[in-house]
């Protein structure tokens, strides 16, 4: 071997040898655990937000998400507001012009209602929790929420206007 192979060598191996060995390091990576991705995919759904807002038969017509939630919810406050207004609540508190309806669907398509009465009318909450859920008791099937296609559930104040029929 003459001169300049060893030459070669010995520097190849001074340079070549470390390179390889720290070269590896790059091949070794770490695969994140299951929990640590299940952390992060957690962390990046918006726990706040629906991917499908709650529909009724009348609605599923509709395409666009805007509208198709509006439609739901003037069915909600339509229907709501008449079956209210073929009760004598207005009679029974004649001050009674508005009840916020607090509305909550649950993933097995159950629909529940709860008035959010004013500090004036605590003492009548039972009577008008009896006429709501007599009133309310065949409310139409709501197709629940969906969040990544799974039934969750959700809950909406509504403003419902009651009329007095004269």
């Amino acid at each position: 071997m003459s001169r300049l192979q060893t030459l070669t060598l010995k520097l190849t191996l001074a340079f070549g040898l470390p390179l390889l060995m720290v070269s590896c390091q790059y091949f070794d990576k770490q695969v994140p655990s299951k929990d640590e991705l299940l952390e992060k995919e957690l962390k990046s759904i918006n726990w706040q937000e629906v991917d499908e807002f709650p529909s009724v038969a009348d609605c599923d017509s509709v395409t666009d998400k805007v509208m198709r939630r509006q439609c739901f919810l003037d069915f909600l406050v339509t229907n709501i507001q008449q079956r209210l207004n073929a009760e004598p609540l207005k009679v029974l508190y004649p001050d009674l012009d508005t009840i916020q309806m607090k509305v909550t669907i649950f993933p097995d398509s159950h629909v529940q209602f709860e008035p959010k009465l004013s500090d004036s009318l605590i003492y009548g909450k039972a009577t008008v929790d009896s006429v709501l859920q007599a009133r309310l008791a065949d409310f139409p099937p709501v197709k629940p929420a969906l969040k990544r296609d799974i039934p969750v559930k959700t809950q909406f104040v509504l403003p419902v206007v009651l009329e007095v029929k004269r």
